[in-house]
Protein backbone atom coordinates (compact mmCIF):
# COMPACT_ATOMS: atom_id res chain seq x y z
CA UNK A 1 0.00 0.00 0.00
CA UNK A 2 1.34 3.03 -1.18
CA UNK A 3 2.10 5.95 1.79
CA UNK A 4 -1.22 8.32 1.51
CA UNK A 5 0.51 11.17 2.58
CA UNK A 6 0.19 13.54 5.75
CA UNK A 7 -1.27 16.59 7.26
CA UNK A 8 -0.52 18.91 10.34
CA UNK A 9 -4.00 20.25 10.63
CA UNK A 10 -6.32 16.86 9.25
CA UNK A 11 -6.39 14.64 11.19
CA UNK A 12 -7.84 12.16 8.53
CA UNK A 13 -4.30 12.80 6.90
CA UNK A 14 -2.21 11.75 9.58
CA UNK A 15 -1.18 8.03 10.95
CA UNK A 16 -3.82 6.36 12.43
CA UNK A 17 -2.91 3.08 13.72
CA UNK A 18 -4.84 0.23 14.65
CA UNK A 19 -5.58 -3.47 13.45
CA UNK A 20 -5.92 -3.03 10.36
CA UNK A 21 -3.91 0.29 9.54
CA UNK A 22 -2.26 -1.87 6.73
CA UNK A 23 -5.17 -2.13 4.95
CA UNK A 24 -6.34 0.21 2.34
CA UNK A 25 -10.44 -0.40 1.54
CA UNK A 26 -11.37 1.58 -1.47
CA UNK A 27 -15.22 2.39 -1.26
CA UNK A 28 -16.99 2.68 -4.07
CA UNK A 29 -20.58 2.31 -2.42
CA UNK A 30 -23.27 4.90 -1.52
CA UNK A 31 -26.04 4.79 1.05
CA UNK A 32 -25.36 2.51 3.81
CA UNK A 33 -24.95 -1.25 3.29
CA UNK A 34 -21.52 -0.66 1.34
CA UNK A 35 -20.80 2.29 3.67
CA UNK A 36 -21.56 0.37 7.16
CA UNK A 37 -18.63 -2.30 5.76
CA UNK A 38 -16.36 0.97 5.09
CA UNK A 39 -17.21 2.24 8.70
CA UNK A 40 -16.73 -0.99 10.14
CA UNK A 41 -13.10 -1.27 8.89
CA UNK A 42 -12.36 1.88 9.32
CA UNK A 43 -12.80 2.00 12.86
CA UNK A 44 -10.13 -0.79 13.17
CA UNK A 45 -7.66 1.68 11.41
CA UNK A 46 -8.17 0.55 7.70
CA UNK A 47 -7.34 3.80 5.44
CA UNK A 48 -10.90 4.37 3.14
CA UNK A 49 -11.09 6.56 0.59
CA UNK A 50 -14.51 6.70 -0.22
CA UNK A 51 -15.10 7.72 -3.73
CA UNK A 52 -18.04 9.99 -4.10
CA UNK A 53 -20.33 11.64 -7.14
CA UNK A 54 -19.13 15.21 -7.77
CA UNK A 55 -20.98 17.83 -6.72
CA UNK A 56 -23.63 15.85 -4.80
CA UNK A 57 -21.70 12.92 -3.31
CA UNK A 58 -22.79 9.81 -1.39
CA UNK A 59 -27.28 10.55 -0.68
CA UNK A 60 -26.43 9.39 3.21
CA UNK A 61 -25.11 13.51 3.12
CA UNK A 62 -28.89 14.39 3.45
CA UNK A 63 -30.57 11.78 4.73
CA UNK A 64 -31.76 11.69 8.09
CA UNK A 65 -32.75 14.11 10.57
CA UNK A 66 -30.81 17.16 10.15
CA UNK A 67 -29.17 20.19 12.43
CA UNK A 68 -28.12 23.23 10.49
CA UNK A 69 -28.97 22.10 7.49
CA UNK A 70 -26.49 18.99 7.72
CA UNK A 71 -26.92 15.03 8.56
CA UNK A 72 -26.89 13.77 11.45
CA UNK A 73 -26.14 10.36 10.41
CA UNK A 74 -23.05 11.37 7.54
CA UNK A 75 -20.62 12.14 10.72
CA UNK A 76 -21.32 8.77 12.03
CA UNK A 77 -21.18 5.99 8.63
CA UNK A 78 -18.05 8.25 7.04
CA UNK A 79 -16.78 8.50 10.53
CA UNK A 80 -12.51 7.27 9.97
CA UNK A 81 -13.04 7.94 5.98
CA UNK A 82 -11.27 9.90 3.50
CA UNK A 83 -13.61 11.39 0.45
CA UNK A 84 -12.28 11.80 -2.96
CA UNK A 85 -14.35 12.71 -5.85
CA UNK A 86 -14.63 11.35 -9.13
CA UNK A 87 -17.65 10.71 -11.83
CA UNK A 88 -17.32 6.65 -12.38
CA UNK A 89 -19.32 7.04 -15.76
CA UNK A 90 -16.71 8.87 -17.44
CA UNK A 91 -13.69 7.15 -19.33
CA UNK A 92 -11.02 9.47 -17.22
CA UNK A 93 -12.52 8.89 -13.68
CA UNK A 94 -12.67 5.45 -14.42
CA UNK A 95 -8.98 5.34 -15.25
CA UNK A 96 -8.59 6.89 -12.09
CA UNK A 97 -10.07 4.53 -10.23
CA UNK A 98 -8.12 1.76 -11.86
CA UNK A 99 -5.02 3.37 -10.46
CA UNK A 100 -6.18 3.39 -7.05
CA UNK A 101 -7.48 0.17 -7.46
CA UNK A 102 -3.27 -0.64 -7.97
CA UNK A 103 -2.53 0.47 -4.72
CA UNK A 104 -6.02 -1.35 -2.64
CA UNK A 105 -6.82 -4.22 -0.53
CA UNK A 106 -10.20 -3.94 -0.51
CA UNK A 107 -12.31 -2.47 -2.71
CA UNK A 108 -16.49 -2.15 -1.23
CA UNK A 109 -19.36 -1.30 -3.62
CA UNK A 110 -22.71 -2.08 -3.28
CA UNK A 111 -24.04 -1.31 -6.59
CA UNK A 112 -26.90 -3.34 -8.81
CA UNK A 113 -24.88 -6.60 -10.36
CA UNK A 114 -23.42 -5.58 -13.41
CA UNK A 115 -22.31 -1.90 -12.80
CA UNK A 116 -19.04 -2.11 -12.18
CA UNK A 117 -18.63 -4.13 -15.57
CA UNK A 118 -19.95 -1.31 -17.20
CA UNK A 119 -17.98 1.02 -16.09
CA UNK A 120 -14.61 -1.47 -16.79
CA UNK A 121 -14.33 -2.25 -13.20
CA UNK A 122 -15.56 -5.64 -13.25
CA UNK A 123 -13.23 -8.30 -10.73
CA UNK A 124 -11.60 -9.45 -13.61
CA UNK A 125 -10.13 -6.44 -14.87
CA UNK A 126 -9.48 -5.27 -11.55
CA UNK A 127 -7.32 -8.85 -10.66
CA UNK A 128 -5.65 -7.86 -13.71
CA UNK A 129 -4.38 -4.48 -12.32
CA UNK A 130 -4.06 -5.89 -8.53
CA UNK A 131 -3.94 -9.57 -8.35
CA UNK A 132 -3.87 -10.01 -4.63
CA UNK A 133 -7.81 -7.51 -4.34
CA UNK A 134 -10.06 -8.04 -2.72
CA UNK A 135 -13.86 -6.93 -4.28
CA UNK A 136 -16.52 -7.03 -1.60
CA UNK A 137 -20.34 -6.58 -3.20
CA UNK A 138 -23.05 -6.08 -1.39
CA UNK A 139 -26.40 -6.46 -3.15
CA UNK A 140 -30.02 -6.99 -2.40
CA UNK A 141 -29.94 -10.73 -3.65
CA UNK A 142 -26.31 -11.11 -4.51
CA UNK A 143 -24.56 -11.52 -7.69
CA UNK A 144 -26.19 -14.80 -8.82
CA UNK A 145 -29.57 -15.95 -8.97
CA UNK A 146 -32.72 -15.02 -10.99
CA UNK A 147 -33.16 -11.90 -8.69
CA UNK A 148 -29.70 -10.78 -9.09
CA UNK A 149 -30.39 -8.09 -11.14
CA UNK A 150 -33.67 -6.65 -9.58
CA UNK A 151 -32.79 -2.97 -7.16
CA UNK A 152 -32.73 -4.33 -3.30
CA UNK A 153 -33.15 -2.40 -0.21
CA UNK A 154 -33.01 -3.29 3.16
CA UNK A 155 -36.27 -3.07 3.76
CA UNK A 156 -37.05 -5.92 0.87
CA UNK A 157 -33.87 -7.84 2.26
CA UNK A 158 -35.70 -7.39 5.70
CA UNK A 159 -39.13 -8.84 4.19
CA UNK A 160 -37.58 -11.73 2.24
CA UNK A 161 -34.76 -12.71 5.02
CA UNK A 162 -37.43 -13.64 7.36
CA UNK A 163 -37.53 -10.84 9.45
CA UNK A 164 -40.46 -8.95 8.69
CA UNK A 165 -42.84 -11.72 8.80
CA UNK A 166 -42.11 -12.24 13.09
CA UNK A 167 -41.39 -8.40 13.78
CA UNK A 168 -44.48 -6.52 15.45
CA UNK A 169 -47.95 -7.10 17.37
CA UNK A 170 -49.71 -10.07 16.09
CA UNK A 171 -52.53 -8.60 15.77
CA UNK A 172 -50.92 -6.16 13.35
CA UNK A 173 -48.98 -5.87 9.67
CA UNK A 174 -45.31 -6.98 9.99
CA UNK A 175 -42.96 -4.01 11.12
CA UNK A 176 -39.71 -2.46 10.69
CA UNK A 177 -37.45 -2.75 13.99
CA UNK A 178 -36.85 0.95 14.05
CA UNK A 179 -32.95 0.55 12.25
CA UNK A 180 -32.44 -0.34 8.80
CA UNK A 181 -31.36 -3.08 10.09
CA UNK A 182 -30.92 -5.46 7.09
CA UNK A 183 -28.59 -2.64 5.41
CA UNK A 184 -26.38 -3.03 8.55
CA UNK A 185 -26.22 -7.09 8.78
CA UNK A 186 -25.37 -7.29 5.00
CA UNK A 187 -22.36 -5.09 5.91
CA UNK A 188 -21.42 -6.55 8.89
CA UNK A 189 -20.94 -9.65 7.14
CA UNK A 190 -19.38 -7.90 4.08
CA UNK A 191 -16.68 -6.45 6.93
CA UNK A 192 -16.31 -10.72 8.40
CA UNK A 193 -15.90 -11.79 4.79
CA UNK A 194 -13.17 -9.28 4.29
CA UNK A 195 -11.08 -9.92 6.73
CA UNK A 196 -11.74 -13.49 5.75
CA UNK A 197 -10.36 -12.65 2.41
CA UNK A 198 -7.58 -11.09 3.43
CA UNK A 199 -6.70 -13.83 5.84
CA UNK A 200 -6.77 -16.66 2.86
CA UNK A 201 -4.74 -13.76 0.63
CA UNK A 202 -1.94 -14.70 2.94
CA UNK A 203 -1.49 -18.22 1.90
CA UNK A 204 -2.87 -18.23 -1.98
CA UNK A 205 -1.40 -14.56 -2.10
CA UNK A 206 -4.71 -13.70 -4.31
CA UNK A 207 -7.80 -11.94 -3.96
CA UNK A 208 -10.96 -13.08 -4.29
CA UNK A 209 -15.03 -11.59 -4.36
CA UNK A 210 -16.97 -11.10 -1.24
CA UNK A 211 -20.62 -11.72 -2.17
CA UNK A 212 -23.08 -10.39 0.63
CA UNK A 213 -26.34 -10.17 -0.31
CA UNK A 214 -28.78 -8.05 2.22
CA UNK A 215 -31.66 -10.61 2.58
CA UNK A 216 -28.86 -13.66 3.29
CA UNK A 217 -27.51 -11.90 5.84
CA UNK A 218 -30.99 -11.19 7.80
CA UNK A 219 -31.24 -14.85 6.61
CA UNK A 220 -28.34 -15.99 8.78
CA UNK A 221 -29.55 -14.36 11.93
CA UNK A 222 -32.83 -16.63 12.23
CA UNK A 223 -31.97 -18.77 14.58
CA UNK A 224 -33.93 -21.80 13.91
CA UNK A 225 -36.70 -20.48 11.94
CA UNK A 226 -36.21 -22.54 8.59
CA UNK A 227 -36.07 -26.13 10.52
CA UNK A 228 -38.89 -24.92 12.97
CA UNK A 229 -41.10 -25.50 9.43
CA UNK A 230 -39.29 -27.75 7.56
CA UNK A 231 -38.87 -30.21 10.49
CA UNK A 232 -42.01 -29.81 12.36
CA UNK A 233 -44.46 -27.68 9.85
CA UNK A 234 -43.92 -24.74 12.54
CA UNK A 235 -44.04 -21.13 11.13
CA UNK A 236 -43.30 -18.32 13.61
CA UNK A 237 -45.38 -15.35 13.55
CA UNK A 238 -45.24 -11.76 15.59
CA UNK A 239 -45.70 -12.36 19.20
CA UNK A 240 -44.83 -8.38 20.16
CA UNK A 241 -42.63 -8.31 23.20
CA UNK A 242 -42.68 -11.50 24.33
CA UNK A 243 -41.10 -14.75 23.62
CA UNK A 244 -44.14 -17.46 23.31
CA UNK A 245 -43.29 -20.07 25.80
CA UNK A 246 -40.56 -18.35 27.51
CA UNK A 247 -41.74 -16.59 30.59
CA UNK A 248 -41.32 -14.53 32.33
CA UNK A 249 -39.72 -12.20 29.69
CA UNK A 250 -41.48 -8.94 28.21
CA UNK A 251 -41.95 -5.42 28.74
CA UNK A 252 -43.39 -4.35 32.36
CA UNK A 253 -44.33 -0.58 33.36
CA UNK A 254 -43.38 0.54 36.51
CA UNK A 255 -45.19 2.98 38.57
CA UNK A 256 -43.68 5.95 37.33
CA UNK A 257 -44.40 5.50 33.93
CA UNK A 258 -40.55 3.63 32.93
CA UNK A 259 -40.79 0.73 30.70
CA UNK A 260 -38.39 -2.10 32.08
CA UNK A 261 -37.62 -5.50 30.07
CA UNK A 262 -36.96 -8.50 32.64
CA UNK A 263 -35.61 -12.00 31.72
CA UNK A 264 -36.64 -14.24 34.54
CA UNK A 265 -37.31 -17.27 32.26
CA UNK A 266 -34.85 -20.43 34.23
CA UNK A 267 -36.23 -21.87 36.88
CA UNK A 268 -33.00 -20.56 39.44
CA UNK A 269 -33.64 -17.13 38.37
CA UNK A 270 -37.66 -16.90 38.67
CA UNK A 271 -36.69 -18.27 42.15
CA UNK A 272 -35.11 -14.85 43.10
CA UNK A 273 -37.59 -12.84 41.20
CA UNK A 274 -40.67 -14.67 43.11
CA UNK A 275 -38.25 -13.49 46.21
CA UNK A 276 -38.03 -10.36 45.63
CA UNK A 277 -41.10 -9.64 44.59
CA UNK A 278 -42.35 -10.95 48.25
CA UNK A 279 -44.51 -13.75 47.08
CA UNK A 280 -41.55 -17.07 46.75
CA UNK A 281 -44.92 -18.97 46.84
CA UNK A 282 -44.77 -18.51 42.92
CA UNK A 283 -41.65 -20.53 42.59
CA UNK A 284 -43.44 -23.94 44.01
CA UNK A 285 -47.35 -22.67 42.39
CA UNK A 286 -48.17 -25.73 39.80
CA UNK A 287 -48.52 -22.78 37.36
CA UNK A 288 -45.36 -21.50 37.53
CA UNK A 289 -42.81 -23.98 38.80
CA UNK A 290 -41.34 -25.37 35.92
CA UNK A 291 -40.11 -23.68 32.35
CA UNK A 292 -42.92 -25.49 30.21
CA UNK A 293 -45.47 -24.39 32.82
CA UNK A 294 -44.64 -21.29 32.99
CA UNK A 295 -44.68 -20.78 29.10
CA UNK A 296 -48.18 -22.57 29.17
CA UNK A 297 -49.76 -19.84 32.20
CA UNK A 298 -47.30 -16.87 30.64
CA UNK A 299 -50.67 -14.02 30.38
CA UNK A 300 -51.12 -14.76 33.86
CA UNK A 301 -47.88 -14.68 35.03
CA UNK A 302 -47.22 -11.23 33.26
CA UNK A 303 -50.27 -10.20 34.77
CA UNK A 304 -48.93 -10.60 38.12
CA UNK A 305 -45.50 -9.36 37.43
CA UNK A 306 -46.77 -6.30 35.55
CA UNK A 307 -49.09 -5.55 39.14
CA UNK A 308 -46.52 -5.68 41.13
CA UNK A 309 -43.91 -3.00 39.17
CA UNK A 310 -46.57 -0.83 38.44
CA UNK A 311 -46.45 -0.28 42.11
CA UNK A 312 -42.70 0.20 42.43
CA UNK A 313 -40.21 3.01 41.22
CA UNK A 314 -38.07 1.72 38.37
CA UNK A 315 -34.67 2.94 40.25
CA UNK A 316 -35.65 1.28 43.11
CA UNK A 317 -37.19 -1.99 41.46
CA UNK A 318 -33.68 -2.11 39.08
CA UNK A 319 -31.83 -2.03 42.26
CA UNK A 320 -33.40 -4.96 43.72
CA UNK A 321 -33.02 -7.13 40.56
CA UNK A 322 -29.58 -6.08 40.02
CA UNK A 323 -29.28 -7.11 43.57
CA UNK A 324 -30.91 -10.31 43.16
CA UNK A 325 -29.56 -11.39 39.95
CA UNK A 326 -32.60 -11.17 38.02
CA UNK A 327 -31.81 -9.76 34.47
CA UNK A 328 -33.57 -6.52 33.79
CA UNK A 329 -32.83 -3.10 32.20
CA UNK A 330 -35.04 -0.07 31.53
CA UNK A 331 -35.71 0.92 27.89
CA UNK A 332 -33.53 3.74 26.87
CA UNK A 333 -34.00 6.22 24.55
CA UNK A 334 -30.86 8.68 23.44
CA UNK A 335 -31.14 10.83 26.16
CA UNK A 336 -30.96 7.91 28.69
CA UNK A 337 -27.39 6.24 27.05
CA UNK A 338 -25.87 9.96 27.34
CA UNK A 339 -26.49 9.68 30.74
CA UNK A 340 -26.07 5.93 31.77
CA UNK A 341 -22.84 5.87 34.23
CA UNK A 342 -22.19 2.42 32.56
CA UNK A 343 -22.01 3.79 29.30
CA UNK A 344 -20.33 6.78 30.27
CA UNK A 345 -17.12 4.35 32.21
CA UNK A 346 -16.95 2.27 29.12
CA UNK A 347 -17.15 4.84 26.63
CA UNK A 348 -19.70 3.17 25.02
CA UNK A 349 -20.50 6.84 23.36
CA UNK A 350 -17.76 9.26 22.30
CA UNK A 351 -17.26 12.82 21.95
CA UNK A 352 -15.80 14.17 18.67
CA UNK A 353 -14.46 17.83 17.76
CA UNK A 354 -17.04 18.75 14.62
CA UNK A 355 -16.42 21.77 12.21
CA UNK A 356 -19.99 22.59 12.36
CA UNK A 357 -21.32 21.36 15.57
CA UNK A 358 -18.54 22.11 18.00
CA UNK A 359 -18.53 18.40 19.24
CA UNK A 360 -21.01 15.12 18.04
CA UNK A 361 -21.06 12.26 20.47
CA UNK A 362 -22.23 8.70 18.49
CA UNK A 363 -21.79 5.42 19.25
CA UNK A 364 -17.97 4.18 20.00
CA UNK A 365 -16.46 0.99 18.20
CA UNK A 366 -17.50 -2.43 19.16
CA UNK A 367 -16.57 -5.35 20.25
CA UNK A 368 -13.49 -4.37 22.04
CA UNK A 369 -10.55 -5.31 21.78
CA UNK A 370 -7.85 -5.82 24.72
CA UNK A 371 -4.83 -5.28 22.93
CA UNK A 372 -5.38 -4.00 19.29
CA UNK A 373 -8.36 -1.69 20.00
CA UNK A 374 -10.56 0.34 17.50
CA UNK A 375 -11.22 4.27 17.69
CA UNK A 376 -13.31 6.83 16.26
CA UNK A 377 -10.98 9.41 15.02
CA UNK A 378 -12.96 11.91 13.27
CA UNK A 379 -16.48 12.45 11.88
CA UNK A 380 -18.07 12.43 8.39
CA UNK A 381 -15.63 14.37 6.35
CA UNK A 382 -16.78 17.76 3.18
CA UNK A 383 -17.08 16.61 0.12
CA UNK A 384 -13.75 15.78 -2.26
CA UNK A 385 -12.07 16.84 1.23
CA UNK A 386 -9.19 14.76 0.15
CA UNK A 387 -8.47 15.03 -3.31
CA UNK A 388 -5.38 16.63 -2.98
CA UNK A 389 -3.67 14.29 -0.61
CA UNK A 390 -5.16 10.72 -2.54
CA UNK A 391 -4.87 11.98 -6.10
CA UNK A 392 -1.63 13.87 -5.73
CA UNK A 393 0.03 10.71 -3.61
CA UNK A 394 -0.81 9.36 -7.53
CA UNK A 395 1.57 12.15 -9.36
CA UNK A 396 -1.15 14.62 -10.58
CA UNK A 397 -0.50 18.28 -10.60
CA UNK A 398 -2.36 21.16 -9.51
CA UNK A 399 -2.92 22.23 -13.14
CA UNK A 400 -4.00 17.88 -13.60
CA UNK A 401 -6.84 18.14 -10.86
CA UNK A 402 -8.34 21.74 -11.90
CA UNK A 403 -8.76 20.26 -15.09
CA UNK A 404 -10.20 16.99 -13.97
CA UNK A 405 -12.67 19.38 -11.71
CA UNK A 406 -13.54 22.16 -14.22
CA UNK A 407 -14.32 18.81 -16.65
CA UNK A 408 -16.58 17.52 -14.22
CA UNK A 409 -14.29 14.12 -13.37
CA UNK A 410 -13.58 15.17 -9.94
Amino acid sequence: MMDPGSSATDPSSTATGGPLADLRVLELGQLLAGPFCGQLLGDFGAEVVKVERPGTGDPMRQWGRQAQGLSLWWPVIARNKKSITCDLGTGEGQALTRRLVATADVVVENFRPGRLERWNLGYEELARINPGVILVRVTGYGQSGPYAPRAGFGSVGEAMGGLRHVTGEPDRPPSRTGVSIGDSLAGTLAALGALVAVHARRSTGRGQVVDSAIYEAVLALMESLVPEYQVAGHVRQRSGAILPGIAPSNVYTTGDGDDVVMGANQDSVFRRLAEVMGQPHLATDPRFATHAARGENQAELDRLIGAWTAGRKSADLLEDLARAGVPAGRIYTARDLLADPHVLSRQAIVHLAHPEFGTIAMQGVAPRLSETPGSVRWPGPALGGHNDEIYGALGLDAGELTRLRDQGVL
